[in-house]
């Protein structure tokens, strides 16, 4: 995360004293965005005098649900382009004492267990407000007033279905969003199950933010992980020191949950997600009960996935194997960008090619050579961006 100057007072100054100093280069569609979010900064400076004129004044306008909400900011463009800094100088500086920061997933995690809570909460006869959505936004603005979301990204029918309530108690009662995407709000949730219902989520979000693009030609992401070893082989402490290494620097300071993808009744442990990374091992990923539908819902969800502690395959290890092939099929098709450490090069994996793994092996072998090259990240990069 870059430093914030002492004296820098908006974020625009933070990017010019930065490209200054030389640890950004110049870069005209970042620093339109700064200005947008600078706007926000004076709105929100602005709003404070008058929301502490009167301490019955908060609690009348709680009751209304009338307080006027601070025009937000929705950011989209391909990743690398410097969405997540920007937020993260924009957070920072932003001048309330109730906000919070997270990935929209998390984020929609935390309302679906609240809203479960207080479900459990009028089954046991604690309260009489069968309406969990008015209670939930209430404790959630009464946490924060901005909240930033980082890879804004609708893709659970359960998230789809609620958004639009949601939001509109949260912007009734004076909640400010920003939010950074790989897409404009237009394409949220496209093709997904019964879009119409969210429809209206999109209409409500384009009147209670400005939404503008980050187009900027190069992508910094990019720049960054040529650098990384992103297949590292043998197995050694040396290996899981820089798969460590590669995990800091891909996932940018984000906070690491464990959570769950719902699979039809089911649901795919995800131990270790940040963002839109998420990291195994690879005994976390074939040696369980998982199928293609499994990764492919896997490679939906994330942009990057680690794998660590591949082992020598063999006979011994027959399912352990043909999940493996299977794990690649979906990560290369979707253009995951794949992190791995391993006991061998690819082609050193299998101890013995026979009958239909050995051949389909050969394929598995093709891939994550490719996969580890830039070539795949440039080639590839634009089309996660589409999904």
């Amino acid at each position: 995360m870059q430093p914030i100057p002492d004296y820098a007072s908006s974020v625009a100054e933070q990017l010019k004293s930065m490209t200054e100093a030389g640890t950004l280069k110049a870069d005209k569609a970042q620093m339109e965005v700064a200005n947008h979010l600078d706007r926000i900064l004076h709105d929100l400076k602005q709003r404070r005098p008058a929301a502490k004129k009167s301490a019955l004044g908060w609690m009348f306008a709680q009751k209304r649900k009338s307080q006027q909400a601070v025009r937000g900011l929705y950011v989209h463009g391909s990743v690398g382009r410097g969405k997540t800094m920007l937020m993260d100088l924009f957070f920072r500086m932003a001048p309330v004492e109730k906000k919070r920061r997270a990935h929209f997933h998390e984020f929609m995690a935390d309302v679906h267990g609240r809203i479960h809570a207080h479900r459990q909460k009028l089954k046991n006869g604690e309260t009489k407000q069968a309406d969990p959505v008015p209670p939930v936004a209430a404790a959630l603005r009464e946490e924060a007033e901005l909240l930033c979301f980082d890879e804004f990204t609708v893709t659970d029918i359960a998230d789809a279905m609620i958004l639009a309530r949601l939001f509109t108690e949260l912007f009734a009662r004076g909640c400010t969003l920003v939010a950074t995407s790989n897409v404009e709000p237009e394409n949220l949730y496209r093709d997904g199950l019964n879009r119409g219902l969210f429809l209206p989520f999109i209409g409500l979000l384009q009147r209670h933010v400005e939404v503008t693009t980050l187009d900027s030609p190069v992508d910094y992401r990019l720049e960054k992980l040529e650098s990384l070893p992103v297949y590292t082989t043998p197995l050694s402490a040396e290996a899981d020191r820089l798969m460590d290494i590669a995990w800091e620097r891909i996932t940018e300071g984000r906070r690491e949950i464990a959570t769950e993808i719902e699979m039809k009744g089911r649901s795919v442990p995800i131990p270790r997600a940040a963002g839109r990374a998420a990291r195994f091992s690879f005994a976390e990923l074939c040696a369980q009960p998982l199928g293609a539908s499994d990764f492919l819902e896997i490679a939906r969800r994330f942009d990057v996935v680690f794998i660590d502690h591949i082992p020598l395959l063999g006979p011994q290890k027959r399912n352990e194997t043909k999940r493996f092939i299977i794990l690649i099929d979906a990560l290369y098709d979707a253009s995951v960008r794949l992190f791995a450490s391993a006991a061998a090069m690819p082609e050193g994996l299998l101890t013995e090619k026979k009958g239909t793994e050995g051949f389909e092996f050969d394929r598995t072998i093709s891939r994550l050579f490719e996969m580890r090259s830039a070539d795949y990240l440039a080639l590839h990069q634009n089309a996660r961006a589409e999904v």
